[in-house]
């Protein structure tokens, strides 16, 4: 008996030693890993190059070399994928649920056709080569794969997330995400000769809709009570806590119905998206996808296999160019066809000619299934690879490469929005320039309709342009960047300019822009603190007005209100202090920022315009009638053909095609939405 128990904890240490000793070898390649992408990022970094290639290069050349670190890979690919999964999590924060229904026609439309076109199209090129149908069908799905990865870094980096072609390029690539769940399944049933593939294909379709409807609901009515409950108890900690459960929770969900964990994740953004503190947890989870989606390209290049691209170069390389050269012609004329301009149909071709991510999981499973051989997959792994090596670079230039080929679109769009802004600037005399339409841009703009002065806006995000010029607000697109923007805004007519966004770099051009204009101009230079306080000064700003420190000058005068000191006096102190560019404010012992869980937690409210369709139920009846107070949401104002009708009154009736304009918080927006629409 002794002996027994003996031998049985003996064999236990056995396996926690191994256990142990697996652990430390997965602990040491990624601490490896870690210390050699901090150096290549910093010297890609500094050579301005993406730092995704950084990444791609500790794979391909330096992980090789590593001793033991290629044993370990598979433990190091399962973490990896969680920077696909954090990836797709915060692409759902950035797509509210309206927003991604108004998007259907791009997502199961134009990317629906570019996935059946690019499989198709890529599957026959293969055959003509050689290639038998199996193997030309998962060589069809690769190509028509694109890396959200790299496309929704790089479009972030450069700010044309929000562009035309970047909302073209994210539809597509939400369809292409899902689009991987069909292949995953119809490569096993090619392996064992396609016998059940309808019903299995049909059974995941199944799934996919109810985790879609279940999710939904959930995030509708329980995380956004969730989340404010957990906000209330104010601990960063465990509303960081909170977000990786819901993330992680919802991954694991569609895993669990054998559908890609990147979907629920997807899903779980979106759901997010639609509450109060949508910023503050994609602040929270960036460091966690940065890290993790550099970790998943180190193993997208361990597995390269550098022969092969040696033996193989001249052959990998047309290919590639091919892919390029295929997927951007399919795409441009898919967008085309959807009534696209030109130049940004092309743009949406560029951004998205390479391949993906995803693609690397049909190759596996295809080489598991012994469906192709490993040289074959090892051709295609590196045409992907190749492809995505070049994609940052394409995704850079894809607006100067258009617009020098094509320049034809793109002058004849400019040449409508400059006449738009040309004919309201050449009515004015003696206006406003507000450069940035937000919240600052948008408050300034009130009270100049208050006081009669005419401005004029000008905002390069497409919906705050729709919104607010549908409510009446002078508001149109262009970038104030742009010199000759500027100057069809009327500058030398115009009293004063107001730059109402916090973007250091933007700020600066566009002060240089103006003082080439105009000399002698007032502009007004809005910041959230004094950082770059004097750079602006230096560079003609009239006045810099720092959002930090203005909060405490407001405060300071209702204290000293409170305390009774005399009106002049007060106003003769913060006056001095201005005039001394908030000297005594600036010098302050600096403490470290707390997080902005409070700032999401107040009450939020917003602006949102209702066109009235002659079928709308509020059609005919009066303000009163629809209740609004107790709903607590307020009407604005009301826009029609006759003009502006600003802060109505009880008895207002509402007529068909009114646009009427909101104020109140989201949710209690929507809900009223639906009682104006639907009754």
């Amino acid at each position: 008996m002794t002996l027994s128990y003996t031998l049985l904890y003996a064999n236990n240490q056995n396996q926690l030693h191994k256990l142990i000793g697996g652990m430390d070898n997965t602990f040491n390649a990624i601490l490896i890993l870690l210390a050699f992408s901090v150096v290549a990022v910093a010297l890609f970094r500094r050579m301005n190059f993406p730092s995704l290639l950084a990444y791609l290069f500790v794979g391909i050349v330096v992980a090789r070399h590593v001793p033991g670190l290629t044993e370990n890979t598979e433990q190091i690919q399962h973490l990896a994928e969680y920077g696909v999964v954090f990836l797709l999590f915060t692409v759902g924060l950035e797509l509210p649920l309206h927003q991604l229904f108004a998007m259907k026609y791009t997502v199961l439309g134009l990317g629906g056709l570019q996935v059946l076109v690019t499989t198709i199209v890529a599957a026959f090129i293969s055959m003509s080569y050689g290639a038998d149908l199996t193997t030309a069908i998962i060589i069809g799905g690769v190509i028509a794969l694109s890396s959200t990865a790299i496309v929704i870094k790089q479009l972030n980096e450069q700010l044309e997330i929000s562009s035309r072609h970047g909302n073209i390029a994210i539809g597509i690539l939400i369809f292409q995400d899902l689009a991987v769940i069909p292949f995953l399944i119809l490569i096993p049933q090619l392996g064992d000769g396609g016998s059940d593939m309808l019903s299995s294909l049909s059974l995941a379709f199944l799934k996919g809709l109810i985790a879609i409807v279940l999710m939904l609901a959930i995030g509708r009515w329980l995380l956004r009570p969730l989340f404010r409950e957990i906000a209330s108890v104010r601990s960063n900690e465990l509303f960081m806590l909170t977000v990786l459960l819901v993330t992680l929770t919802a991954s694991w969900s569609t895993h669990l119905l054998i559908l890609s964990p990147a979907l629920g994740a997807f899903i779980a953004g979106v759901m997010l998206s639609e509450t109060e503190f949508r910023h503050q947890i994609e602040a929270n989870i960036k460091p966690f996808r940065d890290i993790l989606l550099g970790l998943f390209f180190i193993t997208i290049g361990m597995q390269l296999d550098l022969q092969v691209v040696l033996n193989y170069w001249q052959s990998i390389l047309l290919a590639v160019l091919v892919l390029i050269i295929l997927k951007t012609v399919i795409i441009a004329v898919l967008a085309i066809v959807f009534k696209q301009d030109t130049g940004v149909a092309v743009r949406s071709g560029l951004v998205l000619a390479q391949g993906g991510e995803f693609g690397f999981a049909i190759i596996s499973l295809a080489l598991k299934d012994s469906i192709i051989d490993s040289l074959t997959a090892q051709i295609i792994l590196a045409i992907t690879i190749m492809s995505m090596i070049v994609a940052p670079f394409l995704i850079r230039l894809n607006g100067p490469l258009v617009k020098s080929l094509m320049s034809g679109s793109y002058v004849a769009r400019r040449k409508h929005y400059y006449a738009k802004i040309k004919d309201r600037a050449d009515t004015l005399q003696g206006h406003v320039v507000i450069c940035g339409y937000g919240r600052v841009g948008q408050n300034i703009s009130r009270f100049l309709d208050i006081e009669s002065i005419p401005y004029i806006a000008l905002e390069v995000d497409p919906h705050v342009v729709k919104e607010a010029s549908e409510a009446g607000d002078s508001v149109y697109f262009g970038d104030a960047t742009n010199a000759e923007i500027l100057k069809l805004a009327n500058m030398n007519s115009a009293r004063a300019v107001v730059l109402g966004f916090n973007h250091q770099k933007s700020t600066e051009k566009i002060l240089e822009q103006i003082r080439n204009l105009n000399k002698d101009i007032p502009i007004l230079v809005r910041t959230s603190d004094d950082s770059g306080f004097e750079t602006l000064l230096n560079m003609g700003a009239t006045e810099v007005v720092p959002a930090k420190l203005e909060a405490s000058l407001a405060l300071i005068t209702h204290l000293f209100i409170l305390l009774d000191f005399p009106r002049d006096r007060i106003h003769a102190r913060i006056n001095s202090v201005r005039a001394d560019h908030y000297r005594i404010l600036r010098d302050i012992f600096h403490e470290t920022e707390p997080g902005s869980i409070e700032q999401a937690l107040e009450t939020r409210q917003e602006l949102r315009c209702i066109s009235l369709p002659h079928h709308a139920k509020a059609v005919g009846k009066s303000l009163s009638e629809l209740g609004l107070e107790k709903h607590k949401v307020k009407m604005v104002s009301i826009r029609r053909e006759e003009g502006k009708i600003t802060n109505p009154g009880k008895d207002m009736v509402l007529y068909e095609y009114d646009v009427v304009v909101l104020r109140g918080q989201p949710e209690d927006i929507e809900h009223v939405e639906g009682i104006i629409l639907n009754g």
